[in-house]
Formats: C-alpha cells, structure tokens, sequence
C-alpha cells in the first residue's frame, strides 16, 4: 500500500500493485481506527479529510493484517464557499459568475468549496495556487447555447509579426474553440478534488447534430488546460462532453487519479483522455466508457511538429479502466511532434473495437517519432481487435489518397513519420473477434520493432467478421492470427493463440522474425 497523492482534505492511495483497475482480492479498511467500506479496487481516494491532520490506514485481507501507511494531510489558508457569493446551486440560475469571483478571489493555498446542487455554468477559468472542491452531490451543468461561451482564438500573432501567441487546438492545429468547462491558461499548481461531476450537457444541446461543422468555433472540450503545470484532477466525473472530455496541451506534471470519463457510445469525438504534446504524466485507477479512443496520446499535426517539434513523453498509464469505445489506448493520429516513452500497464479493457493502437500516417512528418511504447499487464474481455499498429490511417481530407495509402515505397522526406519499438508484454486477451494483431508499415519506413512477450488470445467462437485497422485495402477478418506487413523485426516469445483460423502468423515484407 503505498500514498500517490495528498491534499488537505483528500489521498489517494494505491492499494494493489499488482491488479489491474480491479484489486486482486477486496480489502477491509480502517482510517484511525474507523471501519471503511470494503474496497475492491487497485487504486482509491479518501475524501472528507481534514487539514494538517495525521492518520492512519490499515488494509486487511480478511482478518488478516496486510499493509499500513501514515501519513498528515496538507495545510489550507481557508475555505471559500461559492453559495457565500451568490451561486445558488438549484440548476436554473446561472451560477457562472458567482463561481468564477470565488476562484478569482481565492488566495494561494486558499479552497474553493462548490457544495451539493446543480450549478448551471459556462465555461469557468482556473487560477494558480488553488484547490477546488467538489463535495458530492455537486454537479456542474454545462450551458448549451453557444452564443453565450467565449471563444479561444487558435493562433493571434505577436506585435512584432514574427511569432504567434496559441490558446486553443483542435484535432492538432491550432483552430478557434469554444473554452472548456474547465479551462487553464498558464496556470500551476492546481488541485480540482472530487467526487461531484462535471457535466457537459451535450445531449441537451445540439453539440451532437451535424458535429464536424465549425459553427462559430469548433465545440468545447470539459477540461482544457495550456501551457500548465502541477495540476491534479481527483476523483472527479467527467459526463456528456461536447467533444473532447480531457485535454491538456503544452503541459508537464499532470496527475489524474480516479476519475471517471462517460459518454454514450454512440456520441461523436468524445475521446477520454487526450495530452497533446505534454510530458510527465500520470493516469491511475481512471474508468472510461465513451464514444471514441479511451485514451489517445497526440502531439499535433504537421504544423505543430514541424514549429515546435514538442512531443508527448513520460507518461504512465495504469490500474485504470477502459469499456466499449474505438481504441483503450491510443498513440496518434496527430502525433507530428512525437510520443515518446510511454508505459501502460495493469489495466483492463472490455468490448472496444481495438485494445493497444498506433496510428500514424504519411505527411505527419520528420519529428512524428513513435518510440519506447510499452503495454504491459493488460487484461482484455471482448475486444474486437487487441492490437493494432497502422501507419497508413485514413484520416484527414486526403487521408484515402495514394499518397497516404500507396503500397509503393515513396521518397523519404521531412513529411515521412517513424513508428520505433512498440513492445506488448503480459498481454491476455479473451474473445477476440478479429485478428490478434494488425501490423502495418511503411514500405519507405517499416516498423522498426514489434515485440510480443508472455501473451495470451482467444477467440469468441462467434465472433464477427471486423476491419482491424483503418486503411485501404485491409479486409475484413475473422480469428486471425498476427497480421504483419513492412516491419523490420518482430520478436514473439511465449505467445499462445486459441481459435485461430489458418495460420497463426501472416507477415508479409517483413525483415527479421523470432518465435521462441
């Protein structure tokens, strides 16, 4: 048992190392003394605590004694309460101003308390040095008419028209946007604390209808942050986004420690998680169940990359959840400034279209660099396709053009991407539908390195015919093996496939092969 994470009212606790989201075995709990509900899960905050105060925390697995930790709860200059300015909490007036005065006058050290009630706000911007308290049964109603948000110009230029001054991004370029629910702007040291949910409302409004026309700015995500630093999102619920529901940009010591992330699985673009060029990351003991990628680690399209050339890097994912969705973790599509060492492990998913994915695809360019990926313990129920590895995604305008979907080799130039060494380890899969895997490359770039290790698939004896990755000229499969084409090395060491149809492995222009 080992403390993640302190505040002065909340911790964070992992309690299993060795589960996924779920605990291999529930534990009894004691906080000084005081029996808790039983716990089930890897990772758990306690919430209600109080400042600079000592306690203790003991784990039993049945009567038996297994771990104990103390630990002293931060210190808190004082409380402000936001009903104390006006907000009424009572879903039809509108709280946002009176909120946003409380956030603005709270002094460094200082908590913003939001109490049980609906709040019906517009988007709401963070200052530094603050917590911001979610007691439960708080909710925050996003509005729905756009007219009443602000927009966040994508790109302004400086006086001295040489340089450029960047507030918002969509899917990699640096567009106009509706601000966030949740909005930081060069902001440090930020603590948003749950367990109340931040609602966006989507389904009310018509954020939904006809989604990829820009109508006046392109649609808000629920939490947004930008050139920030040391900030923790703590158990709190992110709901009905419009668009994106997690999405830190240019930004560097982030935590987010059980969270839930929902959303129909039919609504649009309702991606979980998705850091975009930001290093330092953590994502413990998350559920996600929505209508896109779980998880999607980006860096940018091509403009993006090729000016500043920042990647994604450092980024632990673990003991979380991902249900339903295209991909449970993603790497790319906008990855034109790079991902580099991320590490997911301990983790569980169920019924996505596609479990571990990279995506990337021709013109993302010389620094869309894909290296040091790990996925490691990760547990898989009902997942169509476990793995999938495309560097000829058809997304974008010309995304379906020979250009990005040739089988010829092209010239190598500054638009070329690389896909390095992706490594799956301790991987068990059961009811696959579709394939294994799907590996495709570069013919001018092959995948450098793909690596499987202590892996285990079976198949749903009916299973559905799927297409595992998005680019032309991929049929559809059903119980196939591990598909491979353009890839350099492929290493296989203790892999066992059940119900494969045909043969187990498929490589096509592929260099080296072990199977141990």
């Amino acid at each position: 048992m080992k403390c993640v994470f302190l505040s002065s009212r909340s911790c964070t606790v992992l309690l299993d190392a060795e589960g996924d989201y779920y605990a291999k075995a529930p534990r009894r709990l004691f906080l000084n003394g005081e029996e808790l509900p039983v716990e089930n899960r890897s990772v758990f905050s306690l919430f209600g605590l109080w400042p600079d105060t000592a306690y203790t925390l003991e784990a039993y697995l049945g009567d038996e004694k297994e771990s104990e930790i103390t630990f002293r709860t931060e210190k808190e200059f004082c409380t402000l309460n936001v009903k104390r300015f006006g907000a009424e909490g009572d879903g039809e007036k509108d709280d946002t101003n009176p909120i946003q005065a409380a956030i603005l006058s709270c002094p460094p050290g200082g908590r913003v308390l939001i109490p049980a009630g609906d709040y019906k706000t517009g988007p709401l911007f963070l200052k530094s040095h603050i917590s911001l308290e979610f007691k439960p049964g708080a909710r925050l109603a996003l509005k729905t008419d756009r007219t009443e948000f602000p927009i966040l110009p994508g790109m302004t230029r400086t006086t001295d028209e040489e340089g450029e001054y960047l507030l918002s991004s969509w899917e990699g370029n640096p567009l106009d946007a509706f601000a966030s629910a949740l909005t930081g702007i060069g902001v440090e040291d930020v603590k948003l604390i749950g367990p109340g949910v931040v609602d966006g409302c989507a389904p009310v409004g018509d954020w939904w209808v006809n989604p990829k026309i820009k109508k006046g700015a392109y649609r808000p995500r629920l939490f947004y942050l930008k050139d920030c630093k040391d900030i923790t999102v703590q158990g709190l619920t992110f709901r009905n986004s419009p668009a994106w529901n997690l999405h830190p940009t240019f930004s560097e010591n982030l935590s987010f420690l059980n969270v839930r992330v929902e959303a129909p699985a039919v609504s649009p673009n309702t991606d979980g998680f998705d850091p975009e060029s930001c290093k330092h990351i953590r994502m413990f003991g998350t559920k996600f169940s929505v209508g896109d990628d779980c998880i999607a680690i980006k860096a940018g399209k091509i403009y993006m990359g090729m000016k500043y050339h920042v990647p994604c890097q450092d980024i632990e994912i673990a003991w979380c959840c991902m249900l339903d969705g295209h991909g449970g973790v993603t790497v790319g599509s906008e990855m034109a400034g790079g991902v580099h060492n991320v590490r997911v492990h301990h983790c569980y998913m169920r019924g996505n279209d596609r479990g571990l994915r990279i995506k990337t695809r021709r013109g993302r360019g010389k620094y869309a660099v894909i290296d040091d990926i790990l996925f490691d313990h990760v547990r898989m129920e009902g997942v169509k396709a476990p793995l999938v590895v495309n560097a000829m995604y058809y997304c974008d305008p010309d995304g379906k053009t020979d250009y990005v979907q040739s089988r010829e080799k092209q010239p190598v130039d500054d638009t070329t991407p690389t896909v390095g060494s992706i490594r799956f380890e301790h991987v068990n899969a059961t009811g696959c539908e579709a394939c294994v895997g799907y590996i495709l490359g570069l013919p001018e770039r092959p995948v450098k390195e793909i690596l499987l290790k202590d892996c285990e698939f079976s198949f749903h004896p009916d299973g559905k015919f799927m297409v595992p990755a998005m680019a032309n000229g991929v049929e559809a499969c059903q119980r196939r093996g591990l598909i491979a084409r353009f890839v350099d090395s492929i290493s296989l060491t203790n892999v066992s496939m059940e119900g494969v149809e045909g043969e187990e492995l498929d490589f096509q222009d592929c260099g080296q092969v072990e199977n141990r």
